[in-house]
């Protein structure tokens, strides 16, 4: 497996990459391009939750996907749209190197847990606003396929993680206006990409009416979805193993039911 560190931006060592690609060599050359997973993990906006890191990307490994980690801007940098355009770089990065890295470059999803699942939303739901673009980027290059959302901050709105929001604007009370201007869930459109998200009823950090808010703003918006609430779980499990302390073998299901998803996702992201 290839592990290296990609820096996104000179300026700022913090925004990095980690690679998890699989061999193409010896008598695994005959491999095929693989689908691709940006693992974006949470916490809050102001550090990056390891539990959601490489865990999620050997469990994606397992599953056929060539996996990179995104380390995106936190703390007094996670004012959007600074994150959202680290996501855009990651992509197109990715997209740019996808010989290298033998991936389909048609065929990149984001997968974001908690805050981070705020942000694959962002970046799904985003893509095609002016902010989220870097210097010289083509238009589109910063698409997704699809995104997965794990119990993400997917609503700004009245039930919403507010530290997580507190980052996002920049503001310690922001005005319904600045929540609702980056809150995924009220701009589903006909761009908006196609989106698996699960929660847990007894999630005790995000409120699980913010998942319930984008599943019904997803349904009444025409995106294909899958969208799968579990009874019982707290919040950040992640794969849910013993690797990252919280086994539930019902909804460590999840990762193997999102592989499966992914594989009706159309190239192109067709409705």
């Amino acid at each position: 497996m290839k592990c290296e560190t990609v820096y996104l931006r000179e300026d700022d060592k913090d925004v990095r990459l980690e690679t998890y690609i699989p061999k193409k060599d010896g008598d695994m050359w005959w491999t095929p391009p693989r689908d691709c997973m940006l693992i974006l993990p949470g916490g809050a906006y102001y550090f990056l939750a390891e539990r959601e890191a490489e865990p999620a990307a050997k469990a994606f490994l397992a599953e056929g996907f060539c996996c990179f980690v995104l380390y995106y801007s936190l703390g007094e940098k996670a004012k959007f749209p600074r994150p959202l355009q680290d996501v855009s770089l990651a992509i197109a990065h990715i997209k740019k190197n996808a010989a290298e890295y033998n991936v389909n470059p048609d065929r990149i999803f984001v997968c974001g847990f908690s805050a981070g699942g705020h942000l694959a939303a962002s970046a799904g739901v985003f893509w095609n606003r002016s902010e989220a673009a870097f210097e010289g980027m083509k238009a589109g290059e910063n698409r997704p396929l699809g995104m997965i959302l794990s119990y993400g901050v997917v609503s700004l709105g009245e039930h919403t993680h507010i530290e997580s929001c507190r980052y996002v604007t920049g503001k310690e009370e922001p005005t319904k206006e600045e929540r609702d201007y980056w809150s995924p869930d009220k701009h589903i459109g006909p761009d908006t990409v196609p989106a698996f998200l699960w929660h847990t009823q007894t999630d005790n950090c995000v409120d699980i009416r913010c998942a319930m808010e984008m599943a019904n703003a997803l349904v009444l918006g025409g995106v294909p979805s899958e969208i799968r609430i579990y009874p019982k779980g707290p919040h950040g499990l992640s794969v849910a193993t013993e690797e990252t302390g919280n086994v539930d073998p019902h909804i460590a299901h999840w990762i193997r039911d999102c592989a499966e998803w992914t594989k009706l996702i159309p190239a192109a992201g067709g409705r």
